[in-house]
């Protein structure tokens, strides 16, 4: 757990910051408290509950398809092998996307009013962590540092399960199934708010020590680092590459936050860290969103598009 710090949001102490450098600098995890989501967060992992519990019918209602990409899925694509999960995918309910791409399953009672409440807290509270990064990296005026746009970000309910979520008769002609729960990836955006049970079972990829657990712990929430983060910091801050171990005994359940820069803007290096040495190109945050999504959606027969692929030589 000492590699994993945990920082109070309401009051961030000096000492934790430093903590949080050390490890965003080494494997992009830490933890928050004083972030005011406990009452939204029961709420949100008691509708993701019930709608994972519910018949296969009304999750089917809600299945997503090469038009739209939001909803219920169980055959997710991580570096082109079959996660061990069912997901839910939303974007932001209030925006305006929301009437044209999310589905809201019938006969869950609660389930919309739940997760939008809690799509709207983390929105502020990705805000104010994004602002506790540059913080934490020493940067002046923070608030004045590229953020994020609750529009573009996402929200995704998982539920890992125990073995293969498709069931027999539908897993003709699908990707294998990886041996890990969840395969090894970072995420796109800035950063990802992650709320997880007390399971157990998600690791993140430390330069120093190798693949280091990160345990639950009552009342924090879990803060990883995206790639879009390693490229505003000139790569002084790693996106956070993780993974989650097969589940063996229990099934388990999460909630991710993906907080993500303005669609219309370009990613590239804080001049202030930068200086006369970026280490990436400028890019438009719209192109490798709309990469990264479709390397989730379907087996293209390449490689996933990374961060990578727009380092300056």
């Amino acid at each position: 757990m000492d590699l994993v710090p945990v920082v109070d949001l309401s009051r961030p102490a000096s000492t934790s910051l430093a903590a949080v450098d050390r490890a965003c600098r080494d494997h992009g995890f830490f933890l928050l408290t004083g972030h005011g989501l406990d009452d939204s967060i029961a709420a949100a992992f008691a509708a993701a509950g019930q709608f994972f519990g519910a018949e296969r019918g009304i999750k089917e209602t809600v299945r997503r398809d090469a038009v739209n990409p939001l909803g219920y899925n169980d055959r997710e694509l991580t570096k082109r092998l079959r996660d061990h999960k069912e997901v839910f995918d939303l974007v932001d309910p209030v925006g305006g996307r929301s009437s044209a791409y999310n589905r809201w399953p019938t006969g869950v009672a609660g389930f919309q009013d739940a997760v939008t409440a809690y799509y709207d807290a983390c929105s502020e509270v990705a805000e104010r962590t994004t602002s506790l990064v540059y913080q934490a990296l020493g940067l002046a005026n923070p608030r004045a540092l590229p953020n994020g746009d609750r529009s573009v970000s996402s929200m995704r309910l998982n539920h890992y399960t125990l073995g293969d979520p498709v069931p027999e008769e539908e897993r003709s002609g699908l990707n294998e199934l990886a041996e890990v729960a969840l395969g090894h990836h970072t995420d796109l955006g800035l950063l990802t708010i992650l709320v997880q049970d007390d399971v157990g079972g998600l690791q993140a990829e430390s330069a120093e020590h190798g693949w280091i657990e990160v345990e639950p712990r009552t009342g924090t929430v879990v803060v990883n680092l995206a790639d879009c983060m390693q490229v505003l910091t000139n790569d002084q801050y790693r996106a956070a590459v993780h993974r989650v171990r097969p589940m063996t005994a229990s099934t388990r359940m999460s909630i991710a936050y993906f907080f993500n820069p303005f669609l219309q803007g370009e990613v590239a290096p804080i001049p202030e860290l930068a200086g006369d040495d970026p280490r990436y190109r400028p890019f438009p945050f719209r192109d490798y969103l709309s990469a990264r999504g479709a390397d989730n959606y379907a087996d293209a027969g390449t490689p996933d598009t990374q961060i990578a692929d727009f380092r300056l030589p």
